[in-house]
């Protein structure tokens, strides 16, 4: 059995520089995309420099991450500070820097975010997940684009709303569902669940079936699952669905939502897209 590992723990390992509440960390090939890192593993990062903190509270309950310039080859640094501590809540502000050519630090992503205790409550769901068919009879794609490294780290089983391959124009409905999971298999966590919150193609390409380019501009990630949801869920493969809301003057947003094997609601997510025609 091979003791390296896992792509996605080399991708995010951050390492304390020394400086309060700073860490350093260095961007993956693996989870390359076309100009960049992959959105979600930026988000991942960002809850792997709280989870690090010696002065974190709970669990991620609620991320914002604001993809302020792309991320370059390379070292770059995590400042994550708690501002706000209360009983049942902390509050984080986070950025993500560079330096420039010069050497100067500049910010590249902004971020916020709130950890919290969980309690046992009444709770319900007004979304319970969709009837689809079983994971296993649903056949696993390959990777559609190759100059995006990343998508080869995840499992991907479309139950409908596959990116089509012609560029015909013709407009359709935007929902897309899929099983998915890294790949290898990993036992999920809140950071690899952060990432898996973006793992959507951009909802302009299927609405109208027309490749522009497109990149996130804000998401937001709520984590709806502790710990123990987290581990019953393991490394099975996730349902994931998304959709597209409005689409007008370069901007749509998309809203997700991802349930665990058993049907347990584990994160939903929003978030605000660039579109060029």
């Amino acid at each position: 059995m091979s003791t390296d590992p896992h792509p996605f723990d080399h991708a995010v390992a951050l390492t304390a520089t020394g400086v309060p509440h700073q860490y350093q960390g260095e961007t993956s090939p693996e989870y390359w995309n076309m100009v960049g890192p992959y959105g979600g593993i930026t988000a991942a990062s960002l809850v792997q420099a709280i989870q690090q903190h010696p002065q974190c509270l709970g669990d991620p309950l609620s991320l914002t991450v604001n993809y302020a310039a792309a991320v370059g080859q390379g070292t770059f640094l995590i400042e994550a500070r708690p501002v706000r501590t209360n009983r049942s809540t902390q509050h984080w502000l986070l950025t993500l820097m560079q330096p420039d050519a010069e050497g100067n630090p500049q910010v590249v992503t902004t971020a916020t975010a709130v950890t919290a205790l969980r309690r046992q409550t009444w709770s319900t769901s007004d979304m319970p997940m969709p009837e689809v068919k079983p994971a296993a009879e649903v056949p696993r794609v390959p990777p559609l684009f190759k100059a995006s490294e990343w998508l080869a780290r995840y499992e991907m089983r479309f139950v409908d709303g596959i990116l089509p391959m012609t560029e015909d124009g013709a407009e359709r409905d935007s929902l897309t569902r899929l099983w998915v999971r890294d790949n290898p298999p990993r036992p999920l966590d809140f950071a690899s669940l952060a990432a898996v919150s973006d793992v959507f193609f951009p909802r302009a390409w299927l609405r109208r079936a027309k490749r522009v380019p497109a990149g996130t501009v804000s998401i937001t990630v709520y984590f709806h699952a502790g710990r123990d949801e987290l581990a019953e869920a393991g490394d099975g493969l996730l349902l994931a669905q998304a959709r597209g809301q409005e689409f007008r003057n370069g901007f749509f947003d998309q809203t997700a939502q991802l349930w665990s094997p058993s049907g347990r609601m584990l994160a939903t997510s929003h978030q605000i897209v660039y579109y060029k025609e």
